[in-house]
């Protein structure tokens, strides 16, 4: 079988190091807000060529710490992806800010950004736009809507890590952007892992207070926060595999490049290929009408695949109030994609038997 994706494979390289690095902090009897957390900041703002990076306990927290330090009001419309994951729109569902779903361009699966003006309102305050599968969103367009309309961006990034949007790296363009370190992302902790990334001075700040009871001294808290801290020993993991992650990401490229070249089976539909050097290819996302019947083949040939995501969010059963919203590209999006396995520790002859059975599949349905 070749597994969707094996978290051992992907960390053999770097365990001895990895040990190493949580031994050194277990040793140093500091596990919170410490030297690793500072220096994983300072490398990973660095990566994003951004001002400010600022370590959370997870993704979600970070687009929730985002949108808490903006202080938006209670009933602010927020417009976001018909189709992402439920991260991108639970934080405005815990601080009380309506999502406003705008369908996504039917080639990129990525927000629309000629649909976003007649979304916006005088309720409008933020943009949320998401890296999907590892590419950016059209942020050009976007970055002068916000300007038009004196609204703040923020970029869900969870699966954009070394993505380019033509010459800036994810992290370097929105006012705020989130990333998770979830162990599947292209530079994943060991556990549960997130951090704000931002060129705000004033932004960063105020979530550094945020993300620790609202306090930057003990015992003196300035804000009503919450306890979302990236702790020592995933930070000092993700010290470690930073510095491979560009190499990473080019494995992950030739990979698409051959899919993208190679897959030639008829009524798949293939992700754009226009950006194969900028997309850090989180994830290579196709569609078929007949999924179903398609998964089940690829699984009978012992080749593991994902769905990412199978139902969109307002036909979620979390929130019923918006199930009677239509809409139809995303519902078609979700009906039919399906993720094929990509990831760094992929051989070439397995990259060669995945495509070979991918285009034999019309013969056998």
């Amino acid at each position: 079988m070749i597994p969707f994706l094996d978290l051992n494979l992907v960390n053999a390289p770097y365990l001895k190091a990895i040990e190493e690095a949580s031994l050194r902090v277990i040793r140093s009897g500091w596990y919170i807000l410490g030297n690793e957390l500072k220096a994983f900041e300072e490398a990973f703002a660095g990566y994003c060529e951004a001002q400010h990076c600022v370590g959370v306990a997870n993704g979600l927290d970070a687009i929730t710490l985002i949108l808490k330090a903006f202080d938006f009001p209670p009933g602010s419309e927020v417009i976001v992806p018909a189709n992402t994951y439920i991260a991108s729109v639970l934080p405005l569902s815990y601080l009380h800010l309506k999502p406003v779903f705008v369908e996504p361009d039917w080639n990129t699966m990525l927000l629309d950004p000629t649909l976003i003006e007649a979304a916006i309102t005088s309720d409008t305050k933020a943009i949320i736009t998401v890296d999907l599968y590892g590419r950016s969103c059209e942020m050009d367009q976007i970055m002068q809507l916000a300007d038009k309309y004196t609204l703040k961006v923020i970029t869900d990034a969870a699966q954009a890590h070394g993505t380019y949007y033509q010459d800036k790296k994810s992290g370097g363009i929105a006012h705020a952007t989130a990333f998770s370190f979830y162990p599947t992302k292209n530079l994943g902790a060991l556990g549960d892992a997130g951090a704000v990334v931002t060129s705000d001075a004033e932004l960063a700040e105020k979530i550094r207070y945020l993300r620790n009871y609202g306090s930057l001294q003990r015992y003196k808290n300035d804000y009503q926060g919450v306890n979302s801290r990236l702790d020592e020993i995933q930070a000092a993991i993700l010290n470690v595999k930073l510095p491979y992650l560009d190499a990473e990401n080019t494995t992950r490229r030739q990979i698409s490049k051959r899919y993208l070249e190679e897959i030639n089976l008829e009524g798949l539909t293939l992700p754009p290929a226009d950006r194969i050097l900028e997309d850090s290819w989180h994830l290579f996302v196709v569609r078929h009408p007949q999924r179903v019947a398609l998964i089940s083949y690829l699984d009978s040939k012992n080749i593991q695949t994902n769905v990412h995501y199978p139902l969109p969010i307002h036909k979620q059963q979390a929130y019923a109030s918006l199930n009677e919203l239509s809409f139809p590209i995303t519902e078609q999006i979700h009906r039919e994609v399906i993720s094929l396995p990509l990831n760094p520790v992929l051989r070439e002859d397995e990259v060669t038997y995945i495509i070979e059975t991918v285009n034999q599949f019309a013969i056998h349905s």
